[in-house]
């Protein structure tokens, strides 16, 4: 461990060593959830973009069924990993009147970083914003302490909050797909739900989601987009980060981020074709504003290996749709994959085409990134 703080408070002074100013806001730290304590570079990007030895970290677990539990948990793994200081900023549905709290709004005015837990994100949106929208008085001040620099991390629920317009607050690909999207939070999880005025609203470049693979969100992140007018999607998947510095994006951890690209596509309802689908992993970066990719240093364009995409069931399944989507993208001669969902009244079909512009990158003969598959959603 002494080595590891060593490399997270060198890293800190690399990261920090411009003071910041009211124009240079702090990096946001999006994590799709289910971040694992040995999860070293994710939990050293915060520690050290946050000051290291320096830090003085805000957890705030207000999404959270047992707020102080969590609370003291993530306190715990961020000193683990350096940080001098990590602190609970005690807002919980149960106390939301401390939300207004002064004294608490002043103390926050002076971390160096802050760290959104998991859970619900709607307990964030009840408790830390008021009924007329406006900010209370530790949300402004959490507002104000990013605008001077200090990072903003937030993980699942935590990721959501940090959304603008639009922040999804629930909902299951099938039914999403199916059914469509539906203003409010619903106690049926399969209900695809949104709030239109967003969450804390610091990651305006597209919709959030989270859990995205293992949880086969691909079909409510389109059809949220395709019904609330968006032409972008950011899918963080489990123990991974997207860190975002001003428009330049670059992925952290174990697995990845999907960009949906939706400027051309069309179609609405049940159907929404033309979708571009970009896969990024760790060390690749985005430029939000050229919508462009590029691969870390290391990785290869991929020598495409004998072998076919087969069709698969159950598509929106945990991991199904990256898999076949990474499958199709090392197959030599196969431009084209689908898979259905098991439920058929209707049953919704996916096709991938690798499309003009396609392209895969990797290390070791195996495929890690790709940008510009095709992906096209029909009921069938």
């Amino acid at each position: 461990m002494r080595s590891l703080v060593t490399i997270v408070a060198t890293l800190a002074c690399l990261l920090t060593g411009l003071p910041a100013s009211a124009s240079t806001p702090g990096a946001l730290i999006l994590i799709g959830g289910a971040l694992s304590d040995d999860n070293s570079a994710v939990y050293g990007e915060i520690v050290a973009r946050s000051g290291g030895a320096h830090a003085r970290i805000g957890v705030i677990t207000t999404a959270s069924s047992d707020p102080y539990g969590t609370a003291e948990d993530y306190i715990a793994l961020l000193k683990q990993y350096g940080a001098g200081q990590a602190v609970h900023v005690p807002v919980t549905s149960d106390a939301p009147q401390k939300a207004e709290d002064p004294q608490l709004a002043h103390m926050v005015t002076g971390l160096t970083g802050v760290f959104f837990g998991g859970g619900d994100q709607w307990r964030y949106v009840r408790t830390l914003i008021r009924p007329d929208g406006s900010d209370t008085a530790v949300l402004a001040a959490i507002r104000s302490a990013y605008a001077d620099g200090a990072p903003v991390a937030g993980t699942s629920a935590g990721l959501h909050f940090l959304n603008g317009p639009d922040m999804v607050t629930g909902g299951d690909s099938y039914e999403a797909l199916r059914d469509g999207a539906k203003v409010g939070y619903f106690d049926d999880p399969a209900v695809l739900g949104y709030h239109p005025a967003g969450g804390l609203g610091l990651f305006t470049a597209g919709l959030l989601d989270s859990h995205f693979s293992a949880r086969g969100r691909q079909g409510r992140a389109v059809r949220l987009a395709a019904d609330t007018d968006h032409d972008r999607v950011f899918g963080v998947d489990e123990d991974t980060a997207l860190v975002v510095t001003g428009s330049t994006m670059r992925v952290v951890g174990r697995q990845g981020v999907s960009v949906l690209d939706l400027r051309r596509a069309t179609g609405s309802g049940r159907e929404v074709s033309g979708v571009r689908w970009s896969y990024l992993t760790s060390g690749d970066r985005y430029h939000a504003g050229t919508w462009t990719t590029r691969p870390a240093p290391g990785k290869l364009p991929l020598v495409p290996r004998a072998g076919n995409a087969e069709p698969v069931a159950g598509v929106f399944g945990e991991d199904t749709l990256r898999t076949l989507a990474l499958d199709l993208a090392a197959a030599r001669r196969q431009l084209k994959a689908r898979g259905r969902t098991e439920q058929s009244s209707p049953a919704f079909v996916v096709e991938l085409t690798k499309a003009p512009g396609f392209a895969a990158f990797g290390s070791d003969g195996r495929v890690a990134s790709f940008a510009g598959l095709r992906l096209d959603i029909h009921a069938g």
